[in-house]
């Protein structure tokens, strides 16, 4: 069941999720195997489809490529327009976690239902521009949020701060729902989102575009770390 892989998710975080989009497909079976000797839980894989944003990816066989090489949780971000179309392909395929955006369904409560009937963990999606109350009616039929600090499928742009404030609603109104965050996170960034309470950070170019996976990934991995420690301490010196 591709549900107790929802379990592994939760149990990794805080943790990096490497974005695969800028890896070398050429070469997964390598790609993968320097990111496991990273430390990495889980992948994510961003998917889009020329019309709900500019940009196309890819779809099923690279997920199945993926899942032929790992038994990593694939985190699977749909950012296409019609995603109950695409979602048992995307199941079928290997996806153990499939998010969707809430500005691309007219019903996110039936989307996230027919979702988990295919025995996956389902997330959804919100771009910078749109209201956190556009989720209220479906938070409760999800396991996962993840907050855009940039618009999904445009590349170069700047993190958007908004992203923090919308993370630290949800983790207060949500204490047990997963919160991840995708767009500009860097050493820089990454500890922000963790202490605004993000349990899950995707990286792409920070990662594959390093030297080293393992290095990179540890230094974000310390900047979590550090970002937990400091409102730990917080805390404890407004509780004294």
């Amino acid at each position: 069941m591709t549900r107790a892989k929802l379990d592994a998710i939760r149990d990794a975080a805080p943790a990096v999720l490497p974005s695969m989009l800028i890896c070398d497909f050429g070469d997964l079976r390598s790609e993968v195997a320097k990111l496991v000797d990273a430390g990495t839980k889980v992948l994510h894989l961003d998917v889009m489809d020329g019309h709900f944003v500019p940009n196309l990816t890819y779809g099923m066989p690279i997920i199945e490529g993926l899942r032929r090489h790992t038994d990593l949780p694939l985190d699977v971000h749909l950012m296409i327009s019609d995603p109950l179309k695409y979602a048992r392909p995307m199941v079928e395929a290997g996806a153990d976690m499939l998010t969707f955006h809430v500005e691309a369904v007219e019903d996110a409560v039936h989307t996230a239902r027919e979702i988990k009937k295919l025995g996956v963990g389902v997330g959804v999606a919100l771009n910078p521009d749109t209201a956190i109350r556009d989720l209220d009616s479906c938070l409760d039929e999800v396991d996962m949020v993840l907050v855009m600090s940039v618009n999904a499928g445009f590349g170069g742009q700047s993190f958007n701060p908004v992203a923090l404030d919308k993370l630290k609603l949800l983790r207060d109104s949500h204490p047990d729902l997963l919160l991840e965050i995708d767009g500009g996170i860097n050493e820089d960034t990454i500890g922000r989102a963790r202490a605004a309470g993000c349990d899950l950070f995707v990286v792409g170019s920070g990662i594959f575009r390093a030297d080293d996976y393992g290095v990179a990934i540890s230094e974000l991995d310390a900047a979590i770390a550090a970002a937990g420690e400091q409102t730990e301490n917080g805390q404890r010196g407004a509780g004294s």
